[in-house]
């Protein structure tokens, strides 16, 4: 017979995972990294593949694409996360100072927010007096905000995932571009790129806890166009490339 202390730790542990923000950030930030090194480097090397077969311009494309790309992607992500960073450090001291200039009118909002989720009036303010005095600040920000003072997103990590995704989702088209034979590695290059983006676009379907054949389409159609448009291009000005 399970104890009962056993099922209460059964049942919280689920709730236990700290720093939950972080770990979706660079998640999310490493998918959307190697999705945009597959198809921006495929498209790159496929467009100008089928306007040579000489291996020195294809690499150097390629190689290009791969080291700006993975730059590109790490400065915006910094960008990004940097600007969701400031904002929430921003609304954290917005409350802290609320709570030092006017706790009794803060505790009253914590009371009414507790209310509006169904508990009675009574409740709401013991339930809130126990908050306060444990962390003030916490249950201020997690109740209004949906935010942790400890678990404010970190740009720099989402910047090295991002980059370092890109380059490694790169690395696929680059090889198959590279060392197949040129009857084969524009073929080969286009249906390992939708492979690979079909695994990018299910997981980050699994992560956002999504429809994973919706994303996985979306992904894998927005792969083709990126690489069809690019082919075409390198078809119709391949005259010109010495």
């Amino acid at each position: 017979m399970t104890s009962s202390t056993g099922h209460e730790a059964q049942r919280a542990e689920p709730h236990q995972i700290t720093g939950l923000a972080q770990r979706l950030n660079w998640l999310r930030a490493g998918v959307l990294g190697a999705n945009d090194g597959i198809v921006s480097t495929a498209a790159v090397v496929v467009g100008v593949a089928s306007a040579t077969n000489q291996f020195t311009p294809v690499l150097l494309a390629g190689a290009a694409a791969v080291v700006g790309g993975a730059i590109s992607m790490a400065l915006g992500e910094y960008v990004s996360v940097s600007s969701q960073r400031d904002s929430e450090n921003a609304l954290i001291e917005k409350e802290r100072e609320e709570l030092r200039e006017d706790p009794e009118g803060e505790f009253e909002e914590l009371v009414g927010l507790y209310e509006n989720q169904g508990l009675s009036r009574n409740t709401a303010e013991q339930v809130a007096k126990e908050m306060t005095e444990r962390d003030a600040l916490k249950a201020h920000l997690s109740l209004e905000l949906n935010i942790s003072e400890d678990d404010v997103v970190n740009p720099w990590q989402a910047a090295l995932a991002s980059a370092l995704s890109f380059f490694v989702g790169a690395i696929l088209p680059m090889l198959t571009i590279l060392f197949l034979p040129t009857t084969l590695n524009i073929p080969v290059t286009f249906a390992a790129t939708i492979v690979a983006l079909g695994v990018t676009g299910s997981i980050a379907a699994w992560i956002g806890g999504a429809n994973r054949l919706r994303a996985i389409v979306r992904t894998c159609i927005g792969g083709v166009i990126a690489l069809a448009a690019t082919f075409v291009v390198g078809m119709l000005f391949g005259t010109t490339v010495l």
